[in-house]
Formats: C-alpha cells, sequence, structure tokens
C-alpha cells in the first residue's frame, strides 16, 4: 500500500522536475526571425558545415547580438542582409566560446557606403580602410564598409573577410590589450609558443614563402586577426598548408572549422 502511494507521487515529481529543465533550456536560444535564417542559409558558408543543433544555437546568438548591439547605417540604409552578415562575423569566432558576448566592447556597429579614410571620412580623398575598431572617442563602435562585408561573404571572397578580421580584434582587446595574444582565450603555457609560431611565419611571409596576406606582417594583433580569416574562410585549406597555426587557433578559439 505505502509503495502504491509513494510511487506516483515520485513520478509525478520527476516529470515536474525535468519539464522545468526541459522549458529552461528552450526558453535560452533566442529565436531568430524565418527571413533572417533563410538568408544565413544563402549568405553564411560557414553556417552550412554546422550541425543542425549547431546552427539552432548559431541562429540564437546571431538573434542576441542583433538584440544588443545597435547597428546603424551612415549614408546608406541597413537592409536584412547588412544584419545577418554582421551578426554572424561577430558570433563566428566566439562560437566555440559558450555565452561570450561582446558586451563590455562593442555598442554599435557604423555602416560606411564604402571604404573611408582615418578621420572617418568616405567621400573624396585617400580612402583605402574597409574596417576598423573605433578609439578615442569612437570606442565602443566598429566602422565597416558594406563593399567589403559583402566582398567577405561572397563566392569569390577567397581567405579574407574584413568584418571577421575586425571582430577578432575586439576579441584580441578583451584582455585589455590587442597584442595579438588574447590572454582570456589561450592557456598561459600556450602563449610562449603562439608568439614563436606567429614569429616564425611572420618571417615566411616576408621571404615569400607563405600565402597569408601580408599584412599579417603588421604586428601580432594583424597577424591574428589575418589569420583567423584564413581560419575561418577557407578551414580546411588552412588546415593543410599551416597545420601548426591551425592547432593553435583551434585552441584559441576552441572550435575546429575543417
Amino acid at each position: 500500500m505505502y509503495f502504491a502511494i509513494i510511487i506516483p507521487i515520485l513520478a509525478l515529481l520527476a516529470f515536474i522536475i525535468f519539464r522545468k529543465k526541459g522549458s529552461t533550456t528552450s526558453a535560452s536560444f533566442q529565436q531568430l526571425d524565418k527571413p533572417l535564417r533563410q538568408l544565413l542559409d544563402s549568405r553564411v558558408d560557414y553556417y552550412h558545415r554546422l550541425s543542425n543543433a549547431e546552427k539552432r544555437r548559431f541562429e540564437s546568438q546571431v538573434a542576441l547580438f542583433l538584440q544588443t548591439v545597435n547597428i546603424e547605417g551612415v549614408g546608406t540604409e541597413i537592409t536584412d542582409v547588412d544584419r545577418v552578415l554582421i551578426a554572424s562575423s561577430a558570433v563566428i569566432p566566439v562560437f566555440g566560446l559558450g555565452d561570450w558576448e561582446y558586451r563590455d566592447l562593442l555598442t554599435s556597429v557604423i555602416l560606411y557606403p564604402d571604404t573611408f579614410d582615418h578621420e572617418y571620412q568616405f567621400e573624396g580623398g585617400s580612402r583605402n580602410i574597409q574596417g576598423m575598431v573605433g578609439t578615442g572617442y569612437m570606442n565602443g563602435q566598429m566602422i565597416l564598409s558594406r563593399p567589403a562585408l559583402l566582398k567577405g561573404f561572397s563566392p569569390t571572397s577567397g581567405k579574407e573577410n574584413t568584418a571577421i578580421h575586425e571582430f577578432v580584434h575586439l576579441v584580441d582587446k578583451s584582455d585589455g590589450a590587442t597584442d595579438g595574444v588574447p590572454e582570456q582565450l589561450l592557456e598561459h603555457d600556450y602563449a610562449t609558443p603562439w608568439l614563436s609560431l606567429m614569429h616564425k611565419e611572420m618571417h615566411r611571409i616576408n621571404e615569400g614563402h607563405s600565402d597569408i596576406n601580408p599584412y599579417a606582417t603588421t604586428n601580432e594583433a594583424e597577424f591574428l586577426a589575418v589569420a583567423s580569416e584564413y581560419f575561418f574562410e577557407k578551414p580546411a585549406q588552412f588546415k593543410e598548408k599551416h597545420p601548426e597555426l591551425y592547432e593553435q587557433l583551434s585552441k584559441i578559439f576552441r572550435q575546429k572549422p575543417a
């Protein structure tokens, strides 16, 4: 008699507990509108390489980014394509880092209709900047040119993606210094080997023995950003040609896109 009473009670308690756990997990995912999901499917190759469960998580992180970071156009109207590609550029580098947020690093992304100069002008003069993380009075803001944004996700982009490049700079900056060594993501024992590997590859680039963009030799911060573009855009090719760099970046970003 005792067991006949207690077993149904335990079963009911178990049902309530597990139902609550299930509802909490579902609520933690942000819903992305169907038109934006369709744009992800048609525009973002990285998204295609994910499993169905990972795609849902990626969509959730894109939705969260769009809710928390302001995207505005200067001299141009923001489209859904712009929003999806900017948010994807932000999510890709941090997709393996759990609940990473740009909250303390970024308040807005400003999209220009063309390249710009160091005075943030996109008309006249010498304009060759495609993207930059703002400093000084522009701190907390990122500036991107639309042509560079679109090119980064086009079939002809090759190893380059300006928006991913700039978001990697923000990840690098998360420890307080944009120096190519994101200490919050890189275990202390790996920092010295990573620096050594960077300098070795910089030398190879300068000698003409590497297919990594020569802009990577500017400094360590640019090397990390340029190599990361290649790592995320052409992961299989990067792994084949630069296996040591691939393993190090896999440790930093905690994902293996190849």
